[in-house]
């Protein structure tokens, strides 16, 4: 708001200049009103170019805008306080308000129309009226109370803005405590839990057959060791999610998502029995993903798999991972039985089929988009993810 209105008095000297130029005197009185024009002009020129430099010292040294003041008095016994550049007198006030507040208003608002009056009152032909020789000073008082008046009005608004900038702050730390809760309840569900439950399931069949009447010793074995490995693999999945999230708390530490897509996809194949098999595509390296972007990755990746493992039938399932252009290409094939024609994700969402709907808020939580369906195979599904190599960027910075 100050370099505003050194702004616009700098506009105002621009435009009355030649005017008072024109009506001064010959000789000694025409080179006062130049010499007065560009000390005022280049004075308010600096002001206006280094606010932020000399703002602060106007701050601190009242006495300069004072000094100011006087330089402007200058102007108006050399042009006259009739002429055009008498209107510049009235920017002293206004800036004294802004940044002094009513005090340094009421003062130099006091000092410039004395100093206006003083002046009139020393012309050889002084205004006739009153009016015209209170209009300035009038003026003065008035430009005076307004700085204030702004002066008082942007520090409240400041500090609106600021108890604004608080509140919001506060909104978005409990947005994100609730969406890192919405989050890990999440991850829990889709890894320890499923596995927790395969566990219970495993428990009570070891059970029924334990309290039957002729014990088949060898199904006993085949379910107590069923047991042990899904628990192991409950214990896996829990390390593993503690070190993804470990890792989230520590953006240096990328992630190769080839390398462990590759591990899920021979541990998947290995767990279930059933043939999957992982390539790399592409022509370039992808680089390393944030721990937080490969974790929806991978787990977008495995929910894939175990959904064509437990509710297509399929012969077997292929991984591709690569870098396309500008875009990292993940893409999960089944030759299953596909998904039923017109199937939609408010559909699945109102029968209780969370597992595609999850794989697309997992997508749409880090930039990627995902496709579902049969892509360009005669039959199954396809599960495409590409996510623009430039989120990753953005992520890591």
């Amino acid at each position: 708001m100050c370099r505003q209105v050194f702004g616009f008095r700098l506009a105002m000297i621009a435009l009355a200049t030649p005017t008072a130029l024109v009506n001064a005197n010959d000789g000694l009185p025409t080179r006062l009103v130049g010499a007065a024009v560009v000390v005022t002009f280049m004075t308010s020129y600096v002001l206006f170019r280094d606010w932020e430099r000399f703002g602060p010292l106007l701050l601190r040294h009242p006495s300069l805008l004072a000094l100011d003041t006087l330089f402007g008095a200058l102007l108006l016994i050399a042009a006259g306080p009739g002429s055009t550049l008498a209107y510049v007198s009235v920017c002293t006030p206004l800036l004294a308000g802004l940044v002094y507040g009513w005090r340094g208003a009421a003062v130099f608002a006091s000092l410039q129309a004395l100093l206006l009056l003083l002046i009139h009152a020393a012309q050889q032909n002084p205004a006739p009226g009153i009016t015209e020789s209170a209009l300035l000073p009038g003026l003065c008082v008035i430009a005076g109370a307004v700085g204030s008046s702004l002066r008082n009005l942007m520090l409240r608004f400041g500090a609106a803005t600021q108890a604004l900038t608080t509140v919001q702050a506060r909104l978005a730390v409990t947005e994100a405590v609730s969406a890192e809760r919405a989050r890990l309840a999440r991850e829990m569900h889709d890894s320890v839990a499923k596995t927790l439950h395969g566990v219970a399931l495993a428990a009570d069949g070891l059970t029924t057959s334990t309290n039957a009447d002729r014990m088949d010793p060898a199904l006993v074995r085949h379910q107590a060791a069923l047991v042990a490995r899904s628990a192991r693999r409950a214990a896996a999945e829990s390390r593993e999610l503690l070190a993804d999230l470990r890792r989230e708390a520590d953006p240096d530490q990328a992630t190769d998502v080839l390398v462990e897509l590759a591990a899920r996809t021979r541990d998947f194949s290995t767990r279930t029995g059933l043939p999957a098999v992982y390539r790399p595509t592409g022509a370039h390296a992808v680089p390393p993903v944030p721990p937080a972007v490969a974790r929806q990755l991978l787990t977008i990746a495995s929910e894939a798999m175990e959904n064509a493992h437990r509710h297509a039938s399929p012969t077997r399932v292929d991984v591709s991972a690569g870098v396309h252009g500008d875009l990292l290409r993940i893409s999960v094939y089944d030759d299953g039985r596909g998904l039923p024609p017109g199937t939609t994700l408010e559909q699945l969402r109102r029968a209780g089929h969370f597992g595609l709907v999850g794989m697309v808020e997992r997508a749409a939580s880090v930039g990627a988009r995902i496709r579902i369906g049969r892509g360009g195979h005669p039959q199954g599904t396809e599960v495409r993810l590409e996510l623009p190599l430039a989120a990753l960027t953005t992520s890591t910075a």
